[in-house]
């Protein structure tokens, strides 16, 4: 007979390894040149507010591009996909998106399951309330990265077809070989004929890049900068934010975006529960996250190398954003 722990200590012991996982990866990613945080560790409360007040800013085209290009295809999307048992969707966010896909679904047709994935609970329990207020259906959780989410929600029982969603340009988060890497992990998941929706930013005139990620009102600065709060109060560091200032980059020979914390003066930043202490030069960066931009035919090829056969790519010319649905191809299977 086995004993189960109670629900607050199941709790705790998840926040306890979520802060030796964040440890572990500052010890390690802050001992590399440049230094980086990585982008994941963005996402806390505040830092998703943030992120959900950049979308509303009118430099950032992202969100309402793409949603513009869900309520125009839902019902090509929907015609496309049925029948369709569950929905999953990597990065949930405040669950406008998948309420947009689920508003357009024909005749009132629901999935019999829908799962939500992401790292901030935050932004997991407002992807809920708008999924429940719209699905009809069984709404189920995941607080995990996007590769364990998933397995999680597709589990080892028998279900029928799946629709994953991949929105937001998440997939402009990782360099090409890891999103291969990453795509490729997804197919090993998922059964063939389930399909998979992806959201891919494009690359458009430098300009208008660094606006959406250096904006007049300072917005996406503090997104950046708050990271340095997050470390404060989980690893009692003693970052003073007032001594960085955010940077955004345009690298064309990589295709991305930078964002950088840039040290104002040289300084000394102790993080005891990781084990570091940082020696930074005036001048010198922290790297926080990179944002891959894409060309329509490269989204196509990156699905089409880790499996999926594409079904149907949309285009929003005016904020160059792209939407490509995808199905895994017979043949392809599970690991």
């Amino acid at each position: 007979m086995t004993a189960s722990l109670p629900a607050t200590d199941a709790a705790g012991d998840r926040e306890a390894d979520f802060v030796a996982e964040l440890a572990a990866d500052v010890r390690q990613h802050l001992a590399q040149r440049p230094l980086k945080i990585p982008s994941r560790y963005l996402y806390d409360a505040l830092g998703s507010s943030l992120f959900d007040a950049i979308c509303e800013l009118p430099w950032y085209r992202v969100t309402r591009a793409e949603m513009r290009l869900l309520v125009r295809f839902a019902p090509r999307i929907w015609a496309a996909l049925s029948p369709l048992d569950r929905i999953i969707e990597l990065g949930a966010g405040d669950g406008r998106k998948l309420a947009a896909l689920l508003s357009g679904r024909p005749g009132g047709l629901a999935p019999q399951r829908v799962d939500l994935v992401d790292i901030s609970a935050t932004a997991l329990e407002s992807a809920a309330c708008a999924a429940r207020a719209v699905a009809g259906t069984r709404v189920v959780v995941h607080h995990a990265t996007y590769e364990s989410g998933l397995q999680a929600a597709c589990g080892p029982t028998p279900r029928g077809r799946a629709l994953v969603l991949f929105l937001g340009s998440n997939i402009g988060n990782f360099d090409r070989a890891s999103a291969d890497a990453l795509l490729r992990n997804f197919a090993r998941s998922l059964r063939p004929g389930d399909a998979l929706l992806l959201g891919a930013d494009l690359v458009k005139p430098e300009r208008e890049l660094l606006l959406a990620y250096d904006d007049p009102l300072g917005v996406t600065a503090a997104f950046n900068l708050n990271v340095l709060l997050r470390l404060n109060r989980e690893l009692g560091a003693d970052f003073d934010p007032a001594g960085f200032e955010h940077r955004a980059v345009w690298n064309d020979g990589k295709s991305r975006v930078e964002m950088h914390l840039v040290s104002r003066q040289a300084q000394k930043v102790r993080i005891p529960d990781a084990g570091v202490v940082l020696n930074l030069q005036a001048g010198e960066t922290i790297w926080t996250e990179s944002s891959y931009k894409y060309r329509s035919e490269e989204v196509r090829n990156l699905l089409e190398r880790a499996g999926f056969a594409t079904r149907g790519q949309w285009q929003d010319a005016r904020a160059g954003f792209a939407l490509t649905l995808c199905e895994l191809r017979r043949g392809m299977t599970s690991e």
